[in-house]
């Protein structure tokens, strides 16, 4: 069966102590990308995948999987993608995600805020001109520059706060306004917008 956990932004200092110690007692942990490096100090006999298919190959040779996902695995997570795929899943580890990390960062509340994925997804622009607060996942190609130049061409006004490698030693967060060009440091990270509404 299937174990998911959260391992957080990134940093182990940020896993909540139940998915630490699944990690120290799993028998088998596979993990996509950089998430299995950031566990290297606790773990290193764990396995990469790159797709939601190796996972179903590696289930049908072992009984007991756990699977580390970043962030949190059912904000915008992995989680959506096993059950669409019928994947079966024992039980999901929730885990601290970049969005929570980074609101701490600036101190600044989130209840309000509307949430888009740009992560590996497409998404509508336009709905953070009905939100004074939003916060977006983004990607390489769905970068801060971007997002700031599409923002200004629809008349949104206001701040953006950008968070890059949350949690690691080469975190880097900025603060521009709508329009500025970004400088891209790293394709992991979040935005905030803070829109100017009348």
């Amino acid at each position: 069966m299937l174990t998911v956990a959260g391992v957080g932004p990134g940093n182990p200092k940020y896993l909540t102590i139940d998915v630490y110690e699944k990690i120290k007692d799993a028998e088998h942990i596979i993990s996509f990308g950089r998430i299995g490096n950031s566990i290297k100090s606790l773990r290193e006999d764990y396995e990469q995948v790159n797709r939601v298919d190796d996972i179903v190959e590696i289930l049908k040779d072992n009984k007991d999987v756990l699977l580390l996902a970043s962030g949190d695995p059912n904000f915008f997570g992995i989680v959506e993608y096993l059950k669409k795929k019928e994947i079966p899943i024992k039980e999901v580890l929730p885990g601290l995600s970049s969005f929570q990390y980074m609101m701490a960062k600036l101190e600044k509340s989130w209840h309000d805020s509307k949430f888009i994925s740009l992560h590996g997804r497409s998404g509508d622009l336009k709905k953070i001109k009905d939100s004074k607060l939003s916060i977006i996942l983004i990607d390489k190609d769905n970068n801060p520059s971007y997002i700031s130049r599409e923002l200004y061409k629809i008349g949104i006004k206001g701040v953006m706060y950008i968070g890059f490698n949350l949690s690691y030693d080469d975190e880097r967060i900025i603060k521009v306004n709508i329009g500025e060009e970004v400088e891209n440091y790293s394709p992991l990270g979040v935005v905030i917008i803070e829109n100017e509404m009348d």
